[in-house]
């Protein structure tokens, strides 16, 4: 590995421990399907990463730097999430438009995002995802009797809590 490569590591990870410890207030309650409090877990979300079977469901919370915004596939925002110090501890956001627009920012940006993780290392109904897992249903649920509601902070600033409000001819409920 280069000194180059390091660096950016190193740099990548120094940012990612920061911005973990760094949320006040201003953060939502995570809760995981049984209603209790879901603390920050990259470790777990990268071990499940290498550890579950395609299609593996759990929630999640995790903090990290995106360093790749992917193209917007039908109201549904894709953007890489590095929550880990190696090349591969990266994890796939997955945003629905139906829940508010979807903020403007670059790479770099810091971000919180809990919702539901999906190991998706295949092709199922839905392609792989390049990071082989995502997490989606990042934003308030319609109906919290049969699913909890999650949430996107970017740079500070909550989204996906109101239900419409997104760009024109978005829908779907995930």
């Amino acid at each position: 590995m280069s000194a180059c490569a390091i660096s950016k590591s190193l740099l990548v990870l120094a940012s990612v421990l920061f911005f973990q410890n760094s949320w006040g207030a201003g953060v939502p309650a995570c809760l995981d399907d049984h209603g209790q409090a879901l603390p920050i877990n990259n470790q777990n979300v990268l071990q499940m990463k290498t550890s579950t079977p395609n299609s593996f469901h759990a929630r999640a919370n995790v903090s990290g730097v995106v360093i790749k915004l992917y193209s917007d596939a039908t109201c549904h925002h894709h953007f890489e999430l590095q929550i880990g110090p190696g090349p591969t501890d990266t994890i796939e956001i997955i945003y629905n438009e139906q829940f508010g627009k979807f903020p403007s920012f670059t790479v770099g940006a810091k971000v919180v995002a809990c919702g539901d993780y999906i190991t998706s290392n295949r092709q199922t109904q839905f392609p792989a995802s390049p990071d082989g897992a995502i997490i989606h249903w990042v934003h308030i649920s319609p109906d919290l009797q049969r699913h909890p509601s999650g949430f996107l902070m970017i740079n500070g600033n909550l989204t996906g809590q109101s239900i419409g409000g997104g760009g024109q001819n978005c829908g779907g409920n995930n």
